[in-house]
């Protein structure tokens, strides 16, 4: 398959989910999460789910961040330039909905990317290599390349991995981990 066949698929496996199984599928993630050596570092970059594309429900990962008291970085979106610029999360942060239902800060603290050691990226399918196909402007591949080489790139996906994708650019970034409900997949060498 395609990206934009793998894409139909996954956006319609979602959309299949019940509001308690993706609530019962993200702890399940969250709780795996904790099986990683990652809890050491200082800066996480979150995504905060979009509600109605049936995204995985990122605020238990947001609860176990802020009781293991670490800096939590949120993105706002620039849609014209295709970027992100990154706030950190504070008790003074504002979070809306833009007009694409994307909950982010209206502003704060800003954080460069290559402060950042963990990066959490939505995804809407990954393969057993590591590459992930999201929704396709090229966002996070942007986002990752600012990062520090070392920074530990998780994808959390509800399903399991695909075998190849057969399509893959030197613009995409491959995840280095990537956590579902039932298995975690580590694509470090």
């Amino acid at each position: 398959m395609n990206k934009t066949a793998l894409r139909k698929k996954y956006k319609n496996l979602r959309l299949g989910l019940s509001e308690e199984k993706i609530e019962e599928l993200s702890l399940e993630i969250a709780n795996n999460l904790l099986q990683l050596p990652i809890w050491q570092k200082e800066f996480y970059h979150l995504f905060l789910s979009i509600a109605e594309q049936k995204e995985i429900a990122t605020e238990y990962i947001l609860h176990i961040l802020q009781g293991k008291d670490k800096n939590v970085v949120l993105s706002k979106t620039n849609i014209q330039e295709h970027t992100l610029d990154h706030f950190l999360l504070t008790d003074n942060s504002v979070i809306k909905k833009n007009k694409w239902n994307i909950p982010e800060p209206e502003g704060g603290i800003a954080i460069a990317p290559n402060q950042l050691d963990v990066v959490f990226v939505p995804l809407l399918a990954f393969d057993e290599k590591g590459h992930r196909i999201g929704y396709g402007k090229g966002f996070y591949d942007n986002f990752l390349k600012e990062c520090k080489p070392d920074v530990l790139k998780i994808g959390l996906s509800f399903f399991k991995a695909e075998p190849e994708f057969k399509e893959v650019f030197n613009s995409d970034v491959p995840l280095d981990y990537c956590v579902t409900p039932n298995k975690i997949y580590s694509f470090k060498n």
